[in-house]
């Protein structure tokens, strides 16, 4: 045997081959990006709107790639070679959970994209900056659930967040927008700093970024190294939760709602929250098990003090107030985030399934959050204060809007005829209970009923009879509702509707190993 035959068999093969069709729905989502950025160039001002529908188009064929990955069995980036300690150790695995929470995100953005071509126009905002932002935030956010090593992790993150402080203070020369821009990118980059800090003490511990191989060498490390991996453990849990907007680290959430632009409000409250709680998973139950007694009672913690402060902000919003109604869904949505985190933290204390509950409430959430923004959108059209007595008798208004964002507020609420929040809430529920974590089955069944006051008031207002001096307005203010606004109210209500009356399409993945052994 020659000496390049010895130095050949000895060195990890760096050149490998790449599963395009697994990374197709992150490459025609970024590739898209590119083509709309570089189309503004040449595109005359008015005909600036075929941007938006080429994104939706784009977003619409990524969505549809995920139907080839199915099987959910596809990966690449791996390590390979005899070199390798772990040769099935990759970078990118389009598993099960991967592919679901890639559906939640290029689903919402299509909604998103939808709710946008309207908004941009009227808005003036520069649509050529602003589709190639909101693509390029979606890329990055459908990365993150494949990513199986930290670094791949962070840059994902990082790819769906910075586009996004942008997208917050596109309307240029609001002073709202750009307060609600400065204090998310203030926000996020702390978040980001802490996190990079506390990976780089998880690799100076274990030396790998896999996630796979930091699992196996957390379980051994040695003595004069274990403060500083639990230390990168926590500073790693900090920055995450920093982007899952969890108590107290929720600061930054009312205020950039309301000066973002409401699509992008709705965007953030989804796949925003859809990232943060992506990676939130992938660090604890995949990288981290071996210091579940750390990250377990913490996150049971912020759980019940998400919820609790989420739901009694959203208490005290007042009707007539400018801005209520985005506020009420923004305190609603940190309040939510408290349940999602439930599973979570259960998983510490019992087996990785849990994690299906947090996938099955994610996804009925995004569809009916999505849908309450959607009807917000169609609203402001007319009545652009934001105010939640502005929806007084939307129902002679608006019949089939208010019916819909009557069947969103039930199912956030976990009231029949939204079958699937009360569904999803149970196996949140069931999860905790399961768990042994029976005070915090107790403080989420408390904020489960405070949140139906807010959520039911906001639901009767709809069907009121408008005051007097709205009654009379009423014939001349009513407009017709723009046809892509309309399609994402069907679209959202259509899911929801659909997930009532089958919940187990959604449940089902509770109930079986997102991560088998």
């Amino acid at each position: 045997m020659t000496a390049l035959t010895v130095l050949a068999a000895e060195t990890p093969d760096l050149v490998q081959s790449v599963d395009w069709l697994a990374i197709a729905p992150v490459v025609i989502t970024a590739a898209v990006g590119l083509v709309v950025l570089v189309a503004d160039l040449f595109v005359p001002e008015k005909h600036k709107q075929a941007l938006g529908w080429i994104s939706v188009v784009g977003l619409a064929a990524a969505t549809a790639t995920l139907l080839p990955l199915r099987a959910g069995d596809r990966a690449t980036f791996c390590l390979t070679g005899p070199g390798t300690a772990d040769p099935a150790a990759c970078s990118y695995t389009a598993d099960h959970f991967a592919l679901v929470v890639q559906f939640l995100v290029l689903a919402g953005a299509l909604v998103t994209a939808l709710l946008s071509v309207t908004a941009v126009r009227d808005a003036r905002m520069p649509a050529g900056e602003y589709w190639f932002l909101l693509l390029s935030s979606a890329a990055g956010a459908a990365l993150l659930p494949a990513s199986r090593d930290l670094a791949t992790l962070i840059v994902a993150l990082e790819v769906a967040s910075l586009p996004a402080f942008a997208l917050v203070g596109l309307r240029r020369g609001d002073r709202l927008s750009s307060e609600a821009a400065l204090k998310f990118f203030l926000s996020s980059v702390t978040a980001t700093a802490v996190s990079l800090l506390g990976v780089s003490f998880v690799y100076a511990a274990t030396g790998s970024l896999h996630l796979s191989q930091v699992a196996g060498r957390l379980e051994d490390v040695p003595g004069q190294l274990d403060t500083l991996a639990m230390a990168g453990v926590a500073l790693t849990l900090v920055g995450f939760a920093f982007k899952t907007a969890a108590v107290p680290f929720h600061f930054w959430v009312p205020d950039t709602y309301v000066g973002a632009p409401l699509p992008i409000a709705g965007y953030l409250s989804v796949i925003g929250k859809a990232v943060g709680f992506t990676g939130l998973v992938l660090v604890t139950v995949i990288a981290f098990p071996a210091y579940s007694e750390i990250w377990g009672p913490a996150l049971a913690v912020l759980a019940a003090l998400t919820m609790t402060l989420g739901n009694a902000a959203a208490l005290r919003q007042s009707a007539d107030r400018p801005n209520s109604a985005v506020r009420l869904l923004a305190w609603s949505s940190v309040g939510q985030a408290g349940y999602l985190l439930v599973p979570i933290a259960a998983a510490a204390y019992s087996d990785r399934d849990q994690i299906g509950s947090t996938v099955a409430y994610a996804l009925m959430y995004a569809a009916v959050n999505l849908g309450a923004f959607a009807v917000a959108a169609l609203v402001a059209r007319t009545k652009p204060l934001h105010r939640i007595s502005d929806y007084r008798g939307l129902y002679a208004e608006h019949p089939l809007a208010a019916l819909s964002l009557a069947f969103f507020l039930l199912c956030l609420a976990g009231l029949p005829p939204g079958i699937i929040g009360l569904f999803a809430k149970i196996t949140v529920f069931r999860a905790a209970v399961d768990a042994g974590l029976g005070w915090l089955a107790v403080v989420m069944a408390v904020n489960v009923v405070i949140a139906l006051y807010y959520y039911l008031r906001w639901t009767a207002l709809l069907f009121r009879t408008p005051e007097e001096g709205e009654q009379e307005a009423a014939p001349a203010a009513r407009t017709r509702a723009p046809w892509p606004v309309t399609t994402a109210i069907v679209l959202t209500a259509a899911v929801a509707v659909v997930l009532s009356g089958a919940p187990q399409l959604v449940l089902r993945f509770a109930a079986g190993s997102l991560f088998p052994q």
